[in-house]
């Protein structure tokens, strides 16, 4: 199942093969922005480039290679990052002293929805933002 209702159009759709490197974290919120910018949606481009950011972390962080990371405009700014880990992210309780863990909690508080998309070859992690 899919977080959007149809296969979105070319113009509606960007996607990124990243390799499984923290270094890379930086070079796709740049791109996020300029493809923002492009779309004219640029009141998304923080909160967009921080839920890309903790998604991609963690896809390298706690995943496997391939990533990948797509952005859909279409009922709304859907971020998607699959690799080729098996595992389920989930949030956990963080204490005031964690220096980390606090990633999918920010995802979901700066979400409309998110979840998780199991596939033959890994997963895909999603988040969905209101179009501004």
């Amino acid at each position: 199942m899919t977080p959007y209702p149809h296969a979105p159009t070319v113009e509606q759709l960007v996607t990124w093969e990243l390799p499984l490197d923290p270094a890379v974290v930086a070079a796709v919120r740049a791109g996020v922005s300029r493809q923002l910018y492009a779309w004219g949606l640029e009141e998304a481009v923080f909160t967009t480039e921080l839920l890309v950011s903790e998604l991609v972390t963690n896809a390298v962080c706690h995943g496997a290679a391939p990533i990948t990371v797509r952005l859909i405009r279409e009922h709304a700014l859907i971020c998607e990052v699959s690799d080729g880990g098996r595992g389920s992210p989930r949030p956990h309780r963080i204490r005031g002293c964690d220096e980390g863990g606090r990633g999918l909690f920010l995802v979901a508080q700066l979400s409309r929805s998110w979840g998780v998309r199991h596939t033959s070859t890994g997963k895909t992690v999603w988040a969905e933002q209101p179009l501004p």
